[in-house]
């Protein structure tokens, strides 16, 4: 080990400083660090829809005939009067909403619209991601999480997008234990998982870094095996990244094994780290001395580390 020591401190670590670039870090409080302190958050724009979301509320909010407070009016007597919510009346309240007593109403008519609609097929169109976008944008991601386990509306959260977008106002809050309650909701509506849920769901247990987080991480990986379900690479890592804080190293490797396309820097650095876990010292000398000296082909890519990677987060 002193030599091993020695020759990184002596040799491979100036070569490293001088011919490699420093890539990502580690996994930030809410994203993946980026050099030039830029941020990836775990969700795209693609999918959050934030943007396109205000400018609907701005377009709502100007081509809407009478007042905001006149159309809260008479959807508070339809409530009164038990008439029929309308599936474009939901939709408008949804986007004339500005603070917590208007969500609160909105919170009445979907109680009442799901009641009367929960067998009722509307094709396509889903109001949970409308409703989760408002909330990440009022910041009421704990209203949110309260509804979305509300036994009363099983069926009105029936996207994996109204999930992920609520797992991530959580995760972002730093409110992993929650998020994971979101998480285990989901699961528990049989919700069906998308690329997305896997990576949120492996950060969030990352973050716990429990070892009831990594049972959790390591089960729903066997169970996407199961399912023919392909791991994304980020989603992975989080869990090699995970399985090596628990000192699973075994587990790790499984989790890296299955990595279709490993050349990036984290996972480069991750393998490393396995190696270095698995006291696979003399592999990991050449690994990094090979990189620093350029003893490779001009048609293969020149493999690129950070020089530390941080685990405290």
């Amino acid at each position: 080990m002193a030599a091993v020591s020695q020759a990184f401190k002596g040799f491979l670590l100036p070569a490293l400083r001088s011919s490699l670039y420093a890539g990502v870090s580690g996994f930030g409080s809410s994203c993946c660090r980026c050099p030039l302190g830029a941020k990836r958050y775990l969700l795209t724009d693609n999918v959050m829809k934030l943007k396109e979301f205000q400018h609907r509320k701005v377009a709502i909010a100007r081509n809407l005939l009478g007042t905001k407070e006149t159309y809260f009016k008479n959807l508070e007597e339809k409530l009164m009067q038990h008439k029929l919510i309308l599936k474009e009346e939901l939709k408008t309240l949804l986007h004339l909403c500005d603070s917590q007593d208007d969500v609160q109403l909105a919170k009445n008519v979907i109680y009442r619209y799901h009641a009367e609609n929960r067998n009722v097929s509307f094709g396509k169109y889903k109001f949970g991601p409308l409703f989760m976008r408002l909330c990440y944008e009022l910041d009421l991601e704990e209203s949110a999480l309260e509804l979305i386990k509300e036994q009363h509306l099983r069926g009105f959260f029936s996207d994996s997008t109204s999930f992920n977008i609520l797992m991530d106002m959580l995760f972002i809050k730093g409110k992993y234990k929650s998020a994971l309650e979101a998480l285990i909701e989901m699961k528990n509506q049989d919700v069906t998982f998308s690329q997305d849920t896997y990576v949120l769901a492996f950060a969030i247990c990352y973050k716990l870094n429990s070892p009831e987080s990594f049972k959790i991480c390591a089960t729903l990986g066997e169970e996407a095996l199961i399912k023919g379900d392909v791991l994304s690479r980020r989603a992975s890592c989080f869990a090699v990244a995970l399985a090596l804080k628990q000192n699973q190293v075994a587990k790790a490797m499984s989790f890296f094994s299955q990595i279709m396309k490993p050349e990036s820097i984290t996972c480069i650095n991750l393998n490393i780290i396995i190696h270095i876990h698995s006291n696979m010292l003399e592999t990991v000398i050449e690994i990094l001395k090979d990189a620093a000296e350029g003893n490779l082909s001009s048609f293969v890519k020149k493999q690129e580390f950070s020089e530390e990677v941080d685990w405290s987060n």
